[in-house]
């Protein structure tokens, strides 16, 4: 489904990402782990085309993604769910969850949509018109996740969903994600600093470091590996 070859990116001459490639498969839960500048945020951001990279490719189901515009990558079924959640703050759940569904396929898809994502997340329905600025942070990354499924995408782009949550809440949160796969099937793409619950997770997992990638492998694998239980796994 996502093919990224050999992918230099960056915010200057020197980049950030270092000819990085990861292979995304339908229906896949594929993760990202590693420290903190490892490039993993910069990953997604040449993905969704917030930062154009410098070499390499990037192919989504056949299509060059280096020649569409930013603003149409939604339209072809991906959604990123980025670093910090960043939700509207002045606008409510429900408006917020609208803005998610603006896509052809989340207008088609609304009501089922909006069913799915209140089942999985019932906190959201009994907030609908409560202002997005004034939910905790457990919420709001709630809002986010919803905002993402209700443009009815094929690739989903987690960045960090557990940031700065309380514990029980970022299990709830790996509990919904697992939940969302069961359910639906959906290809999601992670990007997680609790490398245990990440790769627990996944089908195949890379370990980026100093913008490379420098093991991967599926779950079971890279969990056995000593640098990654020495570096990741406090083991």
């Amino acid at each position: 489904m996502l093919k990224i070859e050999g992918i230099s990116a960056g915010y200057s001459s020197i980049p950030v990402l270092d000819r990085v490639s990861i292979h995304v498969g339908q229906g896949e839960f594929v993760s990202v782990v590693g420290p903190n500048g490892a490039g993993k945020t910069t990953l997604f951001k040449t993905i969704s085309g917030v930062v154009k990279p410098m070499a390499g490719s990037i192919q989504f189901e056949g299509i060059d993604l280096i020649d569409v515009p930013p603003s149409h990558r939604p339209h072809l079924g991906i959604a990123h769910v980025p670093e910090g959640r960043q939700v509207f703050p002045s606008l409510t759940v429900s408006e917020n969850l609208e803005m998610g569904g603006y896509t052809q396929a989340g207008r088609r898809d609304w009501k089922t949509n909006i069913e799915q994502i209140f089942t999985l997340f019932p906190m959201l329905a009994e907030r609908t018109n409560q202002l997005a600025g004034t939910l905790s942070g457990g919420e709001q990354q709630m809002l986010a996740i919803g905002r993402g499924l209700a443009s009815s995408p094929k690739l989903l782009m987690l960045d960090e969903p557990s940031m700065g949550l309380a514990p029980t809440i970022a299990d709830f949160i790996f509990e919904r994600l697992i939940e969302i796969r069961r359910q639906t099937k959906l290809t999601i793409f992670l990007v997680e600093q609790r490398v245990a619950e990440a790769l627990e997770s996944a089908d195949h997992g890379y370990v980026l470091e100093a913008g490379r990638v420098v093991l991967e492998g599926n779950n079971e694998t890279l969990r056995a590996d000593d640098r990654v239980r020495a570096a990741y796994l406090g083991m």
